[in-house]
């Protein structure tokens, strides 16, 4: 069970995976894709609702329908969804056709990767937990 979780996560994190093909944000075009601004104030989306906000990357252009959870999510101590669209703000970049459809499936994948990690949290459970440190000596 675990290996085939594993391997879930590495065809996800390569962008393999078929998951990555249905989008579960959508892309609201109002003609300007320059990145002005990433989310809302302190890293927030807008119209947050059902679990799910809104994130504008300008006045008027934005993704809608981002899983809070996904929005949220950091690796080492980074905003991922964040991360990435801030540093082509920086970098005073419009977004292109290739990069709506990248970040979509940035979305998905750690849409994925939140679900297969509470997975295999209860996997582990289920057969006792992680073994304590002092007892593999």
């Amino acid at each position: 069970m675990l290996c085939s979780l594993g391997s879930e996560l590495v065809s996800l994190h390569l962008m393999e995976s078929q998951k990555l093909e249905s989008p579960i944000t959508t892309f609201h075009d109002k003609g300007d894709r320059r990145i002005t601004k990433v989310g809302e104030t302190g890293k927030k989306l807008a119209q947050e609702k059902n679990g799910k906000g809104r994130l504008y990357i300008n006045n008027t252009t934005y993704f809608d329908s981002v899983p809070l959870d996904v929005w949220n999510f950091r690796i080492g101590g980074y905003q991922v969804c964040h991360k990435w669209l801030d540093d082509r703000r920086k970098a005073g970049r419009s977004l292109s056709d290739e990069d709506i459809i990248r970040y979509q499936k940035i979305i998905i994948a750690l849409n994925e990767t939140i679900r297969i990690m509470k997975e295999i949290d209860e996997v582990i459970e289920e057969h006792g937990g992680w073994p304590d440190a002092f007892s593999l000596k």
